[in-house]
């Protein structure tokens, strides 16, 4: 059996300015990147505002596991899939960070005969845009120690900055840090700290932003920290928005690439799902839109966690109206969800997998608290049997929805057709989709509702200076904004280990966080962490050059 590497070298790829040609764009409206990659211009976007709009599929799963779930996989099959249906259709992904790249999780471009390449290209530095992120929001952390440096003529208080530094890696010695060490000339001492670049909120605003003029006001709103008489510090008061926009402004347009059915893809942003709203860019998103009959985009990690985000946050701000959900499951992952370890999932085992669906079960009443409809996608594997399918499809009967097995993995767009047809059928039918809550409702208030609609919380902890803060935010303006939840993406709890569907429990908030300029506030809940560290035995060890000088172990 090929590799998903092996059958990525393998693809026949397309000249980007053919794939381009497939959504009617020609060689003035994109910037190629080498032969295989491009940036829709921004003179082009700017263009295609007024035209009608395709229908959005959004592609979410249940809470991950080790025995994998292939949400990519399912997108980008499912892309292909409609493309070979009659549909002219447009798969829009994230970008993928290199922090679980050389950790624990791998590449993000799909698997099997369902990818988008060039996958290594994809997997590493692609066009640049994660380094462009981190030198915009590192600029702004050092234009904040030079301006207290040079006199400090806005009364920063050093103590209250809050705007720490990020790098794109997993890195845990930098969560916490002191810099300015070794005397006056470097600096005023402080306590200071690293976050990975996918958790930054430049990250968020580069992902939400509609344009450049957008972009820039967004960077401007950024709250760095408070003065000593505690009135907020933006990036605009500092000056510095419009460096950061000009580091920023290739990023800004979208990557297009192909799948290896040559169908075009955008590839284009990468907050995570568990610390940050794990969605691609708004401008992505729109940009395929005008130029599709259909769009497949995909929300990281469990509904709980990326569709919940998704819908509240980002379809909220930008205006997106999606018409349907596919939910992605695989008899492995449910079967570890109903106790089973993942050493015995090849044998059958019909009672685990039907204790394991309650947590399937959840994410479909989740998702219809939106009002989307929802068919579920079974991502076949080979050591699934008949009598463990059936189960499945049963309880997904007689919880009122389709379930359609799907064979993209080995077979590519053909695998998925039957999906296609579903998802037509369900988008052709209409949504009735609305946020779980409005505008209006205070933020602690938004919290909780997450936590107790979506996640089945009996209670939510806040500490004391938590509820200070978000009042805090409240009178200033900031009250209309949704929440980003950063929580454990394993368990609908804040506990990992908490399999299945699990309820009553108590979610603890730890820390809230501000992100103006991407207009939503984080609430970090119980163990999670900004800047993940790396494994025991991290992927890193595995990456290197074969005497060819292919990259090996990547992926």
């Amino acid at each position: 059996m090929k590799s998903d590497i092996q059958i990525a070298r393998e693809a026949q790829k397309l000249p980007i300015a053919q794939v381009a040609g497939r959504l009617g764009l020609t060689e003035a409206d994109f910037l190629p990147y080498g032969h295989d990659k491009a940036k829709i211009a921004h003179e082009t976007i700017a263009a295609l505002a007024g035209r009608p709009q395709g229908r959005l599929i959004l592609v979410t799963a249940i809470n991950p596991t080790p025995a994998g779930e292939g949400k990519t996989t399912t997108t980008v099959g499912l892309g292909d899939a409609l493309n070979r249906i009659g549909k002219r259709a447009t798969v829009c992904i994230r970008e993928a960070s290199l922090g679980p790249n050389f950790g624990m999780k791998g590449g993000a471009a799909g698997g099997g005969h369902a990818q988008v390449v060039p996958m290594e290209d994809m997997n590493l530095h692609f066009t640049g845009d994660f380094h462009a992120v981190t030198s915009a929001h590192n600029l702004l952390a050092a234009m904040i120690d030079n301006h207290i440096h040079w006199g400090n003529a806005l009364r920063i208080d050093p103590r209250r900055v809050t705007w720490r530094r990020v790098m794109d890696m997993n890195d845990r010695v930098l969560r916490q840090v002191v810099v300015a060490l070794g005397g006056p000339a470097n600096g005023v001492p402080r306590e200071c700290g690293f976050d990975i670049t996918v958790a930054s909120e430049v990250m968020a605003i580069l992902c939400l932003a509609s344009d450049l003029a957008d972009l820039q006001a967004r960077l401007g709103r950024i709250v760095i920290g408070q003065t000593f008489d505690r009135r907020p510090v933006t990036a605009r008061d500092l000056g510095a928005e419009g460096a950061m926009t000009v580091l920023l402004r290739d990023a800004l347009q979208p990557n297009l690439v192909q799948t290896l059915e040559n169908n075009p893809a955008f590839v284009h942003g990468g907050p995570f799902a568990n610390i940050a709203h794990g969605c691609n860019s708004v401008m992505a998103t729109r940009t395929a839109l005008a130029l599709s009959d259909y769009v497949v985009t995909e929300a990281g990690f469990g509904a709980d966690l990326g569709a919940e985000k998704f819908l509240n946050i980002k379809c909220r701000l930008a205006g997106l109206q999606p018409d349907a959900a596919v939910l992605v499951a695989t008899v492995r992952a449910l079967k570890m969800n109903g106790g089973v370890a993942r050493a015995d999932l090849g044998a059958e085992n019909v009672a685990a997998l039907r204790a394991g669906c309650a947590n399937l079960g959840r994410h479909i009443e989740n998702l219809r608290r939106f009002g989307l409809p929802v068919v579920v996608a079974i991502n076949h594997f080979s050591g699934d049997t008949e009598a463990e399918i059936a189960a499945l499809t049963d309880y997904c009967r007689a919880h009122g929805v389709q379930a359609v097995l799907c064979r993209h993995w080995a077979e590519g767009g053909r695998g998925a057709e039957d999906l296609a047809r579903a998802v037509v059928e369900l988008a052709e039918g209409g949504a009735d989709f609305a946020p779980l809550y409005p505008d209006e409702m205070p933020l602690a208030e938004k919290i909780e509702t997450i936590c107790k609609r979506i996640y089945r919380a009996a209670e939510v902890e806040f500490l004391p200076h938590i509820v200070e803060r978000l009042e805090e935010w409240q009178r200033a303006g900031h009250g209309h904004l949704p929440v980003c939840m950063a929580k454990t993406q394993y368990s609908f709890s804040a506990d990992p280990a908490a399999l299945g569907a699990p309820e009553g429990f108590a979610i603890p908030v730890r820390e809230v966080r501000l992100s103006a300029g991407a207009g939503f506030v984080v609430a970090i809940c119980g163990d999670i962490m900004t800047m993940p560290g790396l494994p025991r035995e991290p992927s890193a060890l595995r990456v290197g050059l074969d005497g060819d000088g292919h990259v090996q172990g990547l992926f």
